[in-house]
């Protein structure tokens, strides 16, 4: 029986990398240079030059296939089955236009693909007005796209669809989503002509392959963690997918995406396998990178949102295979995931290639996949007795039949062990847990449908109602002093301002869900405040298209009515200050953080409104239910971009901004303070 901590092959030489995803995992190599945050060099990449013939070529075929999709979309408004499928042609349109519009062609051969890419769009957009969707049917490789609801952009992925589908029988299959390697070159165009040659590292023969483009390069982080959940969404509408069976996996940057997807959403997948990637920040970036990591205490506590090792525990519920090369650096991240695991009790699968760098080794690659296939089968257990569940944030807060509702205080670790431990029992421990919902999908709860459950939560005893008779049950609990009672809803039925889940921060949330950017039409308090605003405004437009490839959506205030905003299903990001952005001056007395002419009072402390500025995410007062930022995109910078590892969350709940200190790589000014508001009311605001 052999070691799988261990587990060695013998390899003559190292065997070159198959795939885009191999391919990638050596396209830029992180070095010292990129530890300088003064001299940044940029990402993605300024592009060659084009040829005029070329140029000319590519836009008269972006300009015929944007006519095109233009009339589709008219003629299509009374056949919404066949609207819905507008995406799948205009993933061609805007990987051409992108390149075209920004700059974005990096060799010459992207040309000829660009080509090839518009006369696929324009087959797609003819077959589509006479009825016919012949891809919807096509086996092997095939590209489509979605529509996000982030910034209401047309986002791409690629299939590997078996031979054998559809079965006659109906049967769903198998679904096994792949994250590709960092590369800073990987256009829309270079995704779609991969997704069409290349079938990737691993594509089991009865299941469907799904390649996520993630938004670019950013391991699949905050509107990257997104597309996967919208592309999965997509995928399971158009194909026969068990739920059951859907297995995580990536390699390099794709592992770290992988390991993040397995931890947050472990509840989800039959199993996962990352390779190399990374698990953590601060030891990742000193071992790798070589940097000296030494953030402000803020910082440090928003790691526990993409810090892995950090919620370890809960891949008590997701079967995992891992896998590094014993040479590869990298393999840095299934030792730091290892020594979390051990601390739970659990030993990590780590499957190692021997003498291997930062590639599969081909046995080791086999042996993974042998393990896997093995997962998939069983599939995931629909209703496991026991859970064990930890989170530092309300953003990730379900494992199967456990949602965390309430914390007591976010960035600490929250903590649930529950176990139906009899015919009609639970056992609950907690930790940093204020309230929480147990929930069974019909047909699955298994208490006897006559008796009254029985809970145990922290010590507490209470008797619970007995399932219904679709063998469904659910049950809200709350925590009033240090015990636990029945409460009729999720909240408390207060109305009182609480960090709930999608409410809680911190600023890079509101960009995990649809927003739309207010541009102020007022003048502003000062010239100073009004030029910063300006400029970070027109920062967060351009880069949220380089880095989260999509294209902001953006109104005036006064386009905008209370009654409008009421209705609008869109997190708010106004720029500006109370004087200049009309809807900013109707909430002002509404914000924790107050800003006049006079001043910012940020509790006791005051400071300057000539050269002072705030940035804050808080509920919107004109609509609860979703958030208002106020001056600031996504809070990761330009150095950040350079290594995956770094982009995270760099401000808390609120930051107050000193204008006098220049914008620079790493931040939008001097931070001269920062923190995260409370858990109740959002007030005080905390330090830490």
């Amino acid at each position: 029986m052999f070691d799988v901590h261990s587990f060695h092959y013998s390899m003559k030489n190292f065997l070159p990398c198959l795939g885009l995803a191999c391919y990638l995992q050596f396209a830029i190599a992180d070095g010292s240079k990129d530890n300088l945050a003064e001299n940044v060099r940029p990402v993605p990449p300024p592009g060659i030059s084009l040829n005029d013939a070329d140029r000319t070529e590519l836009q008269s075929g972006v300009d015929a296939l944007g006519k095109e999709i233009a009339d589709l979309k008219s003629a299509l408004v009374k056949k919404p089955v066949l609207e819905a499928l507008l995406p799948d042609v205009q993933i061609f349109h805007n990987a051409v236009r992108y390149a075209l519009t920004y700059n974005e062609f990096f060799a010459t051969n992207e040309v000829t693909k660009a080509k090839t890419l518009l006369k696929e769009g324009m087959d797609r957009a003819q077959s589509l007005r006479d009825g016919k969707t012949p891809w919807t049917t096509q086996s092997g490789l095939v590209v489509r796209g979605y529509r996000s609801k982030i910034d209401d952009s047309v986002q791409p992925y690629g299939l590997v669809i078996p031979n054998t589908y559809p079965s006659s029988g109906g049967s769903s299959y198998r679904l096994d989503t792949w994250f590709h390697g960092r590369g800073e070159n990987l256009s829309e165009i270079n995704f779609l002509a991969d997704r069409e040659r290349s079938r990737g590292d691993f594509t089991p023969g009865t299941a469907i392959v799904l390649h996520l483009y993630g938004r670019y390069c950013n391991a699949n982080k905050f509107a990257g963690e997104i597309d996967l959940l919208e592309a999965l969404e997509n995928v399971e509408k158009n194909y026969l997918i068990d739920e059951n069976r859907i297995i995580v996996r990536g390699f390099s940057m794709g592992g770290a995406a992988c390991w993040q997807f397995a931890v947050h959403y472990a509840g989800m997948w039959a199993g996962a396998a990352p390779g190399a990637g990374f698990a953590e920040t601060a030891d990742f970036l000193k071992v790798f990178q070589k940097e000296a990591v030494n953030p402000p205490w803020y910082e440090q506590k928003l790691w526990h949102m993409y810090d892995s090792t950090d919620y370890a525990v809960n891949l008590f519920n997701c079967p995992t295979v891992a896998y590094s090369g014993e040479i590869d650096s990298q393999k840095q991240a299934a030792d730091m995931m290892a020594k979390a695991l051990a601390e739970e009790g659990i030993q990590l699968t780590h499957i190692i290639g021997p003498k291997t760098a930062h590639a599969y080794e081909p046995k080791a690659k086999e042996e993974v996949a042998r393990r896997i296939d093995s997962i998939a089968e069983a599939g995931r257990d629909p209703l496991p007795r026991k859970i064990k569940f930890s989170t530092w944030t309300l953003r990730y807060n379900q494992m199967r039949w456990v949602t965390i509702d309430g914390l007591e205080q976010h960035w600490e670790r929250a903590r649930v062990n529950a176990e139906i431990v009899g015919p009609a029992e639970i056992k609950v421990e907690t930790k940093n847990v204020s309230a929480l919902t147990l929930s069974m999908p019909p047909g699955r709860c298994p208490f006897d449908i006559t008796t009254d459950p029985i809970l145990s939560i922290d010590g507490t005893k209470l008797t619970g109602f007995p399932a219904q008779s679709d063998r469904s049950w659910t049950m809200h609990f709350r925590k009033v002093g240090s015990a636990w009672e029945v409460s009729k809803n999720v909240t408390d039925g207060s109305n009182k301002l609480e960090k709930i889940h999608g409410l809680q921060g911190p600023i890079d949330d509101a960009f995990m869900a649809s927003f739309v950017m207010i541009t102020p039409t007022g003048t502003p308090l000062n010239s100073k405040v009004g030029s910063w605003v300006a400029s970070e405004q027109k920062h967060a437009i351009e880069h949220w298209r380089k880095q989260f490839r999509g294209e902001a959506r953006v109104m005036a205030d006064s386009d905008l009515t209370d009654a409008q905003i009421a209705k609008m299903d869109s997190n708010l990001v106004l720029w500006g200050d109370p004087q200049s952005n009309k809807i900013l001056a109707r909430i002002a007395d509404k914000l924790p953080i107050k800003w006049t002419s006079a001043g910012i009072a940020v509790g006791e402390k005051n400071y300057g409104a000539d050269h002072f500025a705030p940035v804050l995410i808080y509920p919107n007062p004109l609509n609860p239910k979703h958030y208002i930022v106020l001056n600031s995109g996504f809070t990761y910078r330009e150095y950040d971009y350079l290594n995956n590892a770094r982009q995270v969350s760099k401000l808390p709940d609120f930051a107050i901004i000193d204008l006098n200190t220049p914008v620079n790589a790493r931040s939008p000014g001097g931070i001269a303070t920062a923190g995260f508001f409370s858990e109740h009311c959002y007030l005080p605001p905390l330090r830490q």
